[in-house]
């Protein structure tokens, strides 16, 4: 492989592998308040917050962790402000103890909070302004969870790196690179010391909060109801796993996850799957390996031409991914994992996003359960093929134009939910 876009996948993984503790765009939230106490260096007795629709719609119903089951806008910035550490990013909540959970809970009915809807037509944008007697504070965070693009304090700018909507991911490795022909050649050959830590991380972590969602009752309980209804067979114990991993995740788990294109959820789905068909089929750790590893890319080339936050379940792109993986475990090249890919689009592509919530494990199982029936349907030689619904001849036309379903076609979509989300608060 050439050697610049062999060092550019590399790079594109290190990007995406990154450790959450929690639903991103709560902790993005967090992370963001974090920085703006960090400027004000006292305790603010005023905050301002403004989020964009979708950042509203992520954090709505999910369950800030490390804070006794507290959810929403405001909780999620009171944490930062009171106990988070803005230096660990998205682990910005991982060192609150009972102490801290408490002293969140006291300040918030004692501290004046608005929320309101963001103008910038940014899909995904934090702002947060603290008061503290004369003075104030400011942090935005536009783009992706971590790319903050204002500090300032008292009126001075600390940090000033305004981006459009259109470069918000500056500062990534360009993702045009990606195809599937690509990812496959670089599963094959990629030198396993150059993504053991990374994968591995991804693994461990993964793997521990899918067994904490499975051992205990978290929300819906949906992966020990998949495991219950429907018995240990690796397809379910493949669904029911990643499903586990969102139980827990999406109700307060104060476990850490590695995400994949921002999400944990994502991340989870990617590679939890793959993990479980490894063990079933007695793989050697390095194949296991270079599965995740394509798994990963293949979720990253999905959702880039979708964006970080759509009305577009992200489940679905990570479900094709942990199919694809599925079929390279069986020793499947690029026309079996280019028709998984294809076959698992054409199940599931209407799933929408209506926030981070108990049910996105149901529906990480139905985003799996296409991923590994789009791999079955083409190993007893059945497929959708170019012309059924949106699918086009080659799998790169195929992810083009759910790109722009996605993208573009669901924007409606998009703002109907969030104005049933908010219509739903009032």
């Amino acid at each position: 492989m050439d050697k610049k876009l062999y060092g550019d996948y590399v790079k594109i993984l290190k990007e995406e592998l990154l450790p959450a503790m929690g639903c991103t765009e709560p902790i993005a939230i967090a992370y963001a308040a974090a920085l703006a106490r960090n400027a004000l260096n006292k305790l603010p007795d005023r905050v301002e917050i403004t989020v964009s629709g979708n950042i509203l719609k992520n954090v709505k119903s999910v369950i800030v962790p490390s804070t006794g089951g507290l959810k929403g806008v405001v909780s999620a910035a009171a944490a930062g402000i009171v106990a988070g550490s803005h230096e660990k990013k998205l682990e910005v909540l991982s060192g609150i103890t009972q102490q801290d959970i408490e002293a969140i809970k006291d300040y918030i009915p004692k501290t004046q909070f608005s929320v309101q809807a963001s103008d910038s037509g940014c899909v995904f944008d934090i702002g947060i302004r603290v008061f503290a007697g004369g003075n104030q504070a400011y942090t935005r965070i536009e783009g992706h969870h971590t790319n903050v693009v204002e500090i300032s304090a008292d009126g001075e700018k600390i940090l000033d790196r305004q981006v459009t909507e259109e470069h918000a991911d500056d500062g990534f490795t360009d993702r045009s690179c990606l195809s599937v022909k690509r990812i496959i050649e670089f599963a094959d050959s990629v030198d396993i010391a150059d993504v053991d830590e990374i994968i591995s991380r991804q693994i461990e972590f993964n793997t521990a909060i899918a067994k904490e969602g499975l051992t205990n009752d978290y929300g819906a309980k949906v992966g020990k109801v998949l495991l219950d209804s429907y018995g240990y067979g690796v397809h379910n114990l493949a669904r029911a796993t990643a499903a586990a991993g969102s139980d827990a995740r999406m109700n307060g788990c104060s476990l850490p996850v590695v995400i994949v294109s921002g999400s944990g959820n994502q991340g989870m789905t990617a590679s939890l799957p793959v993990v479980v068909y490894a063990k079933e089929l007695n793989v050697p750790r390095e194949k296991l390996i270079r599965a995740v590893v394509l798994s990963d890319l293949i979720t990253i080339h999905l959702k880039t031409g979708i964006g970080r936050l759509s009305a577009y379940c992200g489940a679905v792109s990570a479900g094709a991914g942990a199919g694809a993986g599925v079929a390279y475990l069986h020793g499947g090249g690029f026309e079996e994992i280019a028709h998984t890919v294809v076959n698992a689009l054409a199940i599931t592509s209407g799933l929408i996003c209506d926030g981070a919530k108990s049910s996105c494990a149901a529906k990480i199982s139905s985003a799996v359960d296409a991923g590994l029936l789009g791999y079955e349907m083409y190993r007893r030689g059945s497929q959708f093929v170019g012309g059924d619904g949106i699918l086009c001849s080659g799998v790169e036309n195929t992810i083009d134009n759910v790109s722009d379903l996605a993208r573009v076609g669901m924007k409606e979509t998009d703002e109907e939910i969030i104005r049933l989300m908010i219509k739903d608060m009032e």
